[in-house]
């Protein structure tokens, strides 16, 4: 008699049981982290990190092709200059969105918007600039916002069928947008309830035929397109970084808690982040300023250098990429080395690191995720297969297991924080495979997340930025990991290096 089939999600959270419980056990008496303030260092005995820089000076060998634009838009920051000039208005960027918004429809970007009020509110914002009124840090720029996120008189459903709500207040993240003077117009598709890392509904802006990687594959859609300047998105494991990194944009996820996650449809409580998705690592500065309620990082020059920098090149990540990935990665670490940064190569995390931090936040984001849905009533009938099985899955983690779960976190993230103490930052490809066609994701879903989930795990600010092109022309990301706080170090650093490699495309071409 042949037994019963479990869905892919029985499975994976099989696996990640499994793993839990091959575990050295926590000590007995340790609490599980209440906050990630509470996790601790320890010290690092992995030897002093390995020099790198006569490995990372020799050329790729493979050549590196550079991300060709798809939009003419000008940038966050340059629109900025231009409105304040009076050389361009809000109505102007608004229609050139809308515009984009139906010519790339059949990518699946956008899920709400009124227009009507959208027109109203840009011609009042360029009415106010023109006679002289306050302008704000963000003044008359065009932002799209993920459809988990409230916006006020806007409907969340969170990419679903089972979820429905008409907020009447803004979420605090996008209070902080309008409060700078954004204009918020529309919602950005989202995988299901944030579940995934594919967002199955949308395609590719560089290849209809391959996914655009989530959960906020709307928003990363948006910005490549040029819908709207910016997005404002959720990650909790991969979310804005990996389909930043396949849509050729830039994904930032800044340290846990310094973006308020209020007004949001919660995927993991002690996981999720709020972070901006931009055209430039410049742009994203502006935008986490406004986000952060404070100025995390004034001042910076496109021009500086990075001289004394200590760049850590996670090696298991190099060598577990595709060769084009690696390649590019290669170059980008080049132009590190130019800029006068200091490369080593470091031992953690290694590779079972990754595989821990996976199983871990799988077990405790679901188990999280599963305990909202539950209250909220969510009907799992109406949601998709793949959302569905994992919500009624992370039904059977028991409390002791989420617990333990909880406490290897503060394990695995005391090793992770040690690697900082001989770093400044971290370097690796953002996904380690090129993007994967629409009809054949299902067997990269674990690679397509795998460098990204550690540091949502500990509160690490990230950025995906990009740093190449397959063969193929799809785009590449390069992911720069910073430790807790630092946010202003690993912003000056995705500045420098995104303007490096721009020199270096301009100058290939």
């Amino acid at each position: 008699m042949n037994s019963p089939s479990i869905s892919v999600a029985e499975a994976a959270f099989d696996s990640a049981l499994a793993r839990l419980h091959s575990l050295e056990q926590a000590e007995p008496k340790s609490a599980p982290p209440l906050s990630l303030e509470s996790f601790e260092t320890i010290t690092a005995n992995d030897g002093k990190p390995q020099d790198a820089r006569n490995i990372y000076l020799r050329a790729p060998s493979k050549v590196v092709s550079p991300i060709m634009p798809l939009t003419t838009t000008p940038t966050l920051r340059e629109a900025i200059v231009l409105l304040r000039s009076g050389n361009l208005t809000t109505r102007e960027l608004l229609e050139s969105s809308l515009s984009a918004m139906s010519e790339t429809a059949d990518l699946g970007t956008i899920v709400a918007i009124d227009e009507e009020a959208a027109r109203k509110a840009a011609d009042l914002m360029d009415l106010e600039r023109a006679s002289g009124g306050p302008a704000g840090a963000l003044d008359g720029i065009p932002i799209t916002v993920k459809d988990v996120i409230d916006v006020a008189y806007l409907p969340t459903r969170a990419g679903s069928k089972a979820y429905y709500d008409l907020p009447v207040r803004d979420a605090s993240s996008v209070e902080r947008l309008r409060a700078a003077g954004a204009l918020i117009f529309a919602k950005a598709a989202t995988h299901e309830f944030a579940l995934g890392v594919t967002t199955p509904q949308c395609r590719n802006p560089y290849d209809s035929t391959r996914i655009s990687g989530g959960s906020s594959g709307g928003s990363a859609i948006a910005v490549a397109t040029g819908v709207g300047l910016a997005s404002l998105g959720t990650d909790t494991r991969a979310s804005l970084r990996v389909p930043s990194s396949l849509c050729g944009v830039v994904g930032y996820k800044p340290t846990f808690g310094i973006v308020p996650t209020d007004g949001i449809v919660p995927l993991s409580w002690t996981i999720d982040h709020i972070g901006p998705i931009t055209r430039t690592v410049a742009d994203t500065a502006i935008m986490l300023n406004v986000l952060a309620g404070r100025e995390v990082l004034s001042g910076f020059d496109s021009s500086d250098r990075l001289d004394g920098v200590k760049v850590g090149v996670v090696a298991a990540t190099l060598s577990e990429a595709d060769p084009e990935i690696a390649a590019a990665t290669q170059a980008a670490l080049a132009e590190l080395i130019d800029l006068g940064a200091r490369l080593y190569e470091v031992k953690r995390p290694s590779s079972e690191d990754f595989d821990i931090a996976n199983d871990i936040g799988l077990l405790i984001s679901r188990s999280e995720a599963t305990t909202f849905h539950r209250s909220n009533g969510t009907n799992l009938d109406l949601c998709i297969p793949e959302v569905r099985d994992q919500l009624a899955a992370a039904l059977k983690i028991t409390a002791p297991d989420y617990l333990d779960a909880q406490r290897q976190r503060n394990i695995l993230a005391a090793r992770l924080l040690a690697a900082f103490e001989q770093c400044d930052i971290l370097v690796m490809p953002t996904v380690p495979v090129a993007t994967p066609p629409w009809l054949d994701y299902e067997k990269h879903l674990l690679s397509l997340s795998r460098n990204a989930i550690p540091w949502s795990l500990i509160g690490s600010p990230a950025v995906s930025l990009p740093c190449g092109a397959t063969s193929e022309g799809m785009p590449i990301g390069i992911q720069l990991v910073a430790g807790p706080g630092r946010d202003a170090r690993l912003l000056r650093t995705g500045i420098a290096l995104e303007e490096a490699i721009a020199k270096r495309v301009k100058g290939a071409n």
